[in-house]
């Protein structure tokens, strides 16, 4: 048996046996997402969409787009991680994932005549959500800014 993030749990060749059932990456990541999101809601946000994505390959992807109560447009990453193992999920956001977070935002905010004031927040989801688990959810309001 071998194990894939992107797939899941796989059954060897051959195998008729069915093996447990294990929550997909995006499974996870949808459901840190709706945390994320519930939270940001319950903090006074209002919700505008969600996984903003620019189009062709290489661009930029946003999970939320929030607007804060004096009008600010906020640009949300959310990460989540299980366990520290790897340095917990704020440290999964590199220079390279910042940049294809501020060419999204860039390229949403072209359909505005005048844009709106925005920041970059980030919420880390820190523990595992699935099968009834507790996670602790930490936002981050301005956590890096598009200079």
């Amino acid at each position: 048996m071998w194990f894939s993030k992107k797939q899941g749990v796989k059954s060897p060749p051959g195998s008729t046996a069915p093996l447990p059932s294990q929550p997909s990456t995006k499974s996870r990541g949808d459901a840190a997402e709706s945390a994320a999101r519930a939270y940001l809601q319950q903090a006074g946000l209002k919700f505008a969409q969600a996984n903003y994505r620019t189009p062709g390959r290489g661009g930029g992807e946003i999970d939320l787009i929030m607007q804060s109560p004096d009008g600010t447009l906020v640009f949300v990453e959310v990460r989540q991680r299980a366990g520290h193992s790897h340095g917990g999920a704020g440290a999964s956001i590199s220079g390279v994932k910042r940049q294809r977070i501020i060419f999204a935002a860039r390229h949403y905010l072209m359909r505005f005549a005048s844009p709106p004031p925005c920041r970059f927040d980030v919420v880390l989801v820190h523990g595992a959500l699935e099968a009834g688990g507790q996670a602790r959810i930490e936002w981050l309001p301005a956590a890096f800014d598009a200079s």
